[in-house]
């Protein structure tokens, strides 16, 4: 009898104990299947299964599959969406344009300094975030941007000459004021109808990528392709911060642990990728990499800072702007 009471008290309590369950959490991307990034989110995800002894699970969904990125970061802000992994959408808060400032960083080392752990850049979205209750878990330097044509390139290295050439820029101010600045004529259309419009001559290629994601996107409409530095491309590891703060401190530390191991490694083999994209380009697609001089890129950089940079001040706020850009110049850059 006194077994079966004590068993019965068991019960009871077992059954007003809360049982932890496995949290399987969905990460969006914008590149495809089998791409640098999806494989590398793969490895983060086993990491984190692991770190967690299944306690949390990742499931990746490639290829923009769960909408648009500024459609994405709109959902996690509402936790609809649980992570992603993308360039911070512009559309919830203007401010977010100072991730893409045109000509921001020089070299590698520079990004690193601003965009890498401590930076300006990084420390100041990271905050915008936050205000859209989002959770910045890493930052995941791509490559410095570069021009994609199906054409000739016209005089790439003199922003002075007004070339014709039409290309497709996001739907990003600062991405649209470059393309002029360096003499091109930009047109804002959505990554989703980008590819058609280079390949029916709606324009004749686009701003707004670098040689990773030409290869990857715009690889059969990429005659010519200019690196020109024109802005330096780093996406956030993202997570509500609803579902982030609903998972065990034990959890939520292991998470955070992953995704900086996971920033560590992309820092140390960046630079290298992009170059081997840069040569995919031109060994495996016949593509023209055009060589720009130091001079001509410092032209193209000198340009844009005096003809873009005070308007894109305006945009975000030319006080709030200007003292980011005080900071980041203070630090080397």
């Amino acid at each position: 009898m006194k077994h079966m009471m004590l068993a019965t008290a068991a019960a009871a309590l077992m059954a007003l104990t809360p049982i932890a369950q496995a949290q399987e959490l969905r990460m969006s991307h914008v590149r495809p299947q089998d791409a640098t990034i999806d494989v590398e989110l793969r490895a983060f995800a086993e990491a984190v299964t692991e770190a967690t002894g299944g306690d949390v699970t990742i499931e990746l969904f490639p290829a923009s599959a769960l909408g648009d990125y500024t459609t994405v970061q709109e959902r996690i802000s509402f936790g609809a969406i649980d992570m992603a992994t993308q360039p911070a959408a512009t559309a919830a808060d203007r401010r977010m344009q100072i991730s893409s400032f045109p000509y921001l960083a020089g070299n590698w080392d520079q990004a690193r300094a601003v965009y890498g752990p401590g930076g300006v850049v990084r420390e100041v979205v990271g905050g915008l975030y936050a205000e859209q209750n989002i959770t910045m878990l890493a930052a995941y330097p791509v490559y410095f941007g570069g021009i994609a044509l199906n054409t000739d390139a016209i005089s790439p290295g003199d922003p002075s000459v007004e070339n014709g050439i039409k290309v497709r820029v996001p739907g990003i101010r600062s991405f649209q004021l470059t393309a002029e600045a360096l003499g091109y004529i930009p047109s804002p259309i959505p990554f989703s109808e980008a590819f058609t419009a280079v390949q029916t001559g709606v324009v004749d290629g686009v701003i707004g990528s670098g040689a990773e994601g030409y290869y990857a996107s715009f690889r059969d409409v990429t005659q010519t392709y200019i690196p020109a530095n024109t802005h330096f491309e780093v996406w956030y590891m993202i997570i509500s911060t609803e579902v982030f703060e609903g998972l065990d401190a034990e959890d939520q530390d292991a998470l955070r642990a992953a995704a900086e191991a996971f920033e560590a490694t992309r820092w140390d083999v960046a630079e290298a990728d992009q170059g081997r994209n840069e040569q995919r380009l031109v060994e495996e697609l016949g593509t023209t990499l055009v060589e720009l001089s130091d001079a001509e890129l410092a032209a193209m950089s000198e340009a844009v800072r005096a003809e873009v940079w005070p308007q894109i001040l305006e945009d975000i706020g030319a006080e709030w702007g200007q003292s980011i850009l005080d900071q980041v110049a203070a630090a080397g850059n």
